[in-house]
């Protein structure tokens, strides 16, 4: 077996043995890709991103008679992606004015977003508001009063979700993981304050309020803190529906589906999400005599991370007798932040030599200043030469939307591939874009 077929559940669905011997992805040869626009290089697959829209879309829409599929900017956004979420169909939802930005460049209709932080500030509402976006999925007692006095002059109401914490555990990484009582994120259900923010919100009257939103974590491998969470919130609903009067339109669960980075690691598939998310729905709502609301849904990883690939050239090595191999690449910590920040492993196979079957055992390590700038520990991989090209499969998420200018480094380049062709989408940083916002020389 190849390392294209060892890792074919991680690689984009388009990945192939290309008529050279190297990897293929969308009938792109990557090693060629890497001669044309340089490494390090993220590499994403439309058919991979396209199909993981569609399976959410129709997995969710056979169980239920009203979903939005809203997709989570926060894992990568682009103007290219922007524009082919728009194409499936897909709303969105946004953390910042700069990820709305994005999505206004190319025209996304605003109605589909959805405006989620923790501290929105007056000027990213005002422009969410101008932009006609259709809701504010409110975090706290400040922003409920700030988006209040916003829209009042507009005469207009805005509609809005009530982000609530549920206090449950979706026993993910301590630092993504937000549906619990002691979180920066939401009103807490437990001490009373997401009933005071229910009151406060209906009794505004420059906001519509048409539901609630909880977001567990991510990634989450379990299905039962969904079915817990949301066991929680619809008897908060029915409570608020009894003594303030709340009519539940729409239930956002949030996301945290997850996806795959290693063989032996699958995630539930999508039609398993559907099933748990849907039922415990269907059931709780027809327990407590509530209408049926929308439902709204928010993959962000599951969509994009298999899609994307890295693309990384090697360079030094150094043998430590008796300890470690290390093989240095011409990235890292700068691109993709997760193993440094979160310990997260990845896979990876030699993309001019898939075929080869010989085994070593080495450490990844990137280019910058940092002793903890790993990509991968202790993998098996074809012996390493300078000039081979590197690929790390599901790199498409939170890996560009996280890079930084570290050591002065620069971004690296995107290309999207389908068919045979690539497009850039983005093109790499220079050392002029790294002083653009410099004033310099100083007056």
């Amino acid at each position: 077996m190849n390392a294209i077929e060892e890792l074919k559940d991680v690689l984009p669905i388009t990945a192939a043995l290309s008529d050279e011997g190297h990897l293929a992805i969308g009938g792109c040869d990557t090693v060629e890709l890497a001669r044309r626009f340089g490494t390090p290089l993220y590499v994403f697959d439309e058919e991979t991103v396209r199909g993981m829209c569609r399976a959410f879309c129709q997995e969710f829409a056979a169980r239920y008679p009203d979903v939005r599929v809203v997709y989570a900017c926060k894992a990568y956004i682009g103007r290219a992606l922007a524009a082919l979420l728009a194409e499936e169909g897909l709303g969105a939802d946004v953390v910042s004015g700069g990820e709305l930005a994005f999505l206004a460049s190319v025209g996304f209709p605003p109605d589909t977003i959805y405006f989620h932080g923790n501290n929105k500030s007056e000027a990213e509402l005002s422009e969410a508001l101008a932009y006609g976006i259709g809701q504010v999925v409110v975090d706290n007692f400040h922003e409920l009063e700030l988006l209040s006095r916003l829209v009042g002059p507009l005469g207009r109401r805005q509609r809005v979700l009530l982000r609530v914490s549920p206090g449950v555990d979706p026993h993910t990484h301590a630092k993504t993981t937000t549906g619990v009582l002691d979180s920066k994120f939401g009103f807490p259900i437990s001490t009373g304050q997401a009933e005071e923010a229910v009151a406060l919100a209906m009794a505004s009257p420059a906001l519509e309020l048409k539901g609630l939103h909880f977001h567990l974590g991510s990634p989450i491998f379990e299905l039962d803190p969904y079915r817990e969470a949301i066991d929680i919130v619809l008897s908060f609903a029915s409570e608020m529906r009894q003594r303030h009067g709340l009519e539940l339109r729409e239930l956002s669960v949030g996301g945290g589906f997850a996806a795959q980075y290693l063989p032996e690691a699958p995630p539930p598939p999508v039609s398993e999400y559907a099933e748990a998310i849907v039922a415990a729905l269907r059931q709780g709502c027809q327990r407590r005599g509530l209408p049926l609301p929308r439902l709204a849904i928010e993959p962000g990883r599951a969509i994009v991370a298999r899609a994307g690939v890295a693309l990384y050239t090697v360079g030094a090595w150094k043998e430590v007798p008796g300890v470690r191999r290390y093989v240095a690449v011409d990235g890292g910590m700068a691109d993709n932040i997760r193993p440094a920040l979160y310990g997260s492993r990845y896979s990876a196979l030699v993309a001019n030599k898939p075929l080869d079957g010989r085994r070593q055992r080495v450490t990844v390590a990137g280019k910058y200043c940092e002793s903890g700038d790993v990509l991968l520990w202790d993998v098996e991989l074809p012996p390493l030469e300078p000039g081979d090209v590197l690929a790390v499969p599901a790199a498409g998420a939170y890996a560009p939307a996280m890079a930084s200018n570290y050591n002065a480094s620069l971004r690296p380049a995107i290309v999207f591939v389908r068919d045979g062709r690539a497009r850039l989408v983005r093109r790499r940083e220079t050392y002029d874009d790294l002083m653009r916002c410099e004033v310099w020389p100083q007056e």
